[in-house]
């Protein structure tokens, strides 16, 4: 592995967001020692209303821009690559200096797709794998200029979120469980897997490849994951259902703290891989997150954490190794980001039949805060389920309507933003916990997803991306006047 890295920068683990609990919310504040901000106030400038856009692709208040920096199909892969590959989703920035920026940004792909991630020397991680998931490094400015784009990882699938690191890598996930041996189709073509997926691994912003899955966090449909400030464990969500996913913590060994190419050397079995467990006033087990609401706001819960019996799922997939009541489950545990003090972590919507126990309630959307000091969990932003979300249809009042976050970040001031992956109309939104949500940008142009909201930390660009028809987009305008 290179011995220089460049400078880690992504908002959040590296500017030194902190959150101190107050009166049992959270109240955010940048703990930056050479430009400290005060706590966030719920309500400080309400974003502007959402102006359509001309081009029909991104609606966005007065006073903000975008730039197109990558479309599937159409912008080209450096050194003879081929073109963009499709499904952008989990990303994160890192500063190159000079005034450009780093994006390493997932593709979430199944094997055989149109424009699947292609295998490049070093960088192939499964040969059976075909035109499938991987990650890119793209290279941008603040204008949002493609400035080149190539191939980091290849031959992995469904890469969906993952992480940053504090020593400047991205930790991508596999949402996936297929085994070595098991066949794909797609489109008339047909292949086999010739490794295991679901797992974990490192990619280099300066696109140095290592292709090997860190075992030791576990075999599963991983969504997202967040390192703590101490380096010493990485809390990790599972979007998976029947049953429902579970949110882990994973505890390096005694002595080992976590930087560049630790993870990729730790043996399989290293540290313990647990699954958490929300522990009622009477002492049970919180079955599904779903059996709380808004009326529990804020309120703090005590955690615990059981070990995985088998994290590489060799016989049963690692969230069917517990009884129900014995773990706390959750339709859709999403996108994880920390924070100096804590970690959110986001369920997505769980409304559908199957989504939840049947006497739970439903919901269309949950953000929750777990503090690392104190071992608790709280809810701290909460969305009600609407009907009209059931089949998507239209509401009254879009931009106040909201549903199915996803991806979480949080911004260099402290507050979060979300990516919506709803039934309705697509946000990316803006978000105090415990106080108002924002919509802060609208797909004008289809109903696709938002992805992988990543704030610069110089807090002048904010990455988003579309998941179809795949798009990077950088936008600009005056942040930190509403967020700051």
């Amino acid at each position: 592995m290179p011995t220089s890295r460049r400078t880690f920068l992504a908002s959040g683990a590296a500017a030194g967001v902190g959150l101190a609990v107050a009166g049992g919310l959270p109240s955010l504040a940048q703990a930056s020692p050479t430009r400290p901000h005060p706590p966030v106030k719920p309500g400080n400038v309400p974003f502007p209303p959402l102006v359509d856009d001309p081009k029909g692709i991104l609606a966005l208040p007065k006073g903000f821009s975008y730039t197109i920096v990558t479309r599937t199909g159409v912008t080209r892969l450096d050194r003879g690559q081929g073109v963009t590959p499709s499904d952008h989703d989990g990303m994160a920035v890192y500063d190159a200096g000079h005034g450009r920026y780093t994006l390493i940004q997932n593709h979430e792909i199944d094997p055989g797709a149109e424009f699947g991630v292609p295998h490049v020397k070093g960088t192939v991680y499964d040969a059976g794998a075909v035109d499938a998931g991987g990650c890119t490094v793209i290279k941008t400015d603040l204008a949002g200029r493609n400035l080149g784009e190539f191939v980091a990882l290849s031959g992995t699938i469904a890469n969906c979120a993952g992480g940053p690191t504090p020593w400047g890598t991205w930790l991508t996930c596999e949402e996936a469980e297929d085994r070595a041996g098991d066949t794909w189709k797609e489109g008339g073509r047909s292949g086999v897997y010739q490794k295991d997926h679901g797992y974990v691994f490192e990619v280099w912003a300066d696109g140095s490849a290592d292709p090997k899955p860190i075992k030791c966090l576990g075999r599963y449909s991983h969504e997202a994951l967040a390192v703590d400030q101490d380096r010493t464990r990485i809390y990790l969500s599972e979007d998976a259902d029947g049953p429902n996913g579970l949110f882990y913590r994973w505890t390096a060994p005694h002595g080992v703290k976590l930087g560049p190419g630790v993870l990729t050397r730790l043996a399989p079995n290293a540290g313990v891989l647990a699954a958490m467990q929300i522990i009622m006033d009477d002492g049970s087990v919180l079955p599904d997150v779903a059996y709380l609401t808004s009326a529990q706001l804020g309120r703090p819960f005590p955690v615990r954490w059981i070990e995985v019996p088998d994290r590489d799922a060799r016989t049963k997939s690692v969230r069917e190794q517990f009884a129900d009541g014995q773990v706390t489950r959750g339709r859709k545990f999403e996108g994880v980001w920390a924070t100096d003090e804590g970690v959110y972590v986001v369920n997505s919507y769980a409304w559908d039949e199957g989504d939840l126990p049947a006497d739970a309630a439903p919901h269309d959307g949950m953000v929750w805060f777990y503090n690392f000091k104190n071992q608790t969990i709280q809810l701290v932003t909460y969305f009600p389920h609407q009907t009209q979300s059931e089949e998507g249809a239209a509401v009254k009042y879009t931009d106040l309507t909201f549903d199915g976050p996803d991806n979480v970040t949080v911004t260099p001031w402290g507050s979060l933003v979300l990516a919506e992956d709803g039934t309705g109309a697509s946000h990316v939104l803006s978000t105090i916990p415990g106080g108002p949500t924002y919509a802060i940008a609208r797909n004008q142009l289809n109903d696709s997803e938002f992805c992988g909201p990543t704030f610069s930390a110089d807090g002048k660009v904010l990455f988003v991306n579309m998941q179809d028809p795949g798009l990077t987009l950088a936008i600009t305008g005056p942040w930190e006047k509403y967020l700051g």
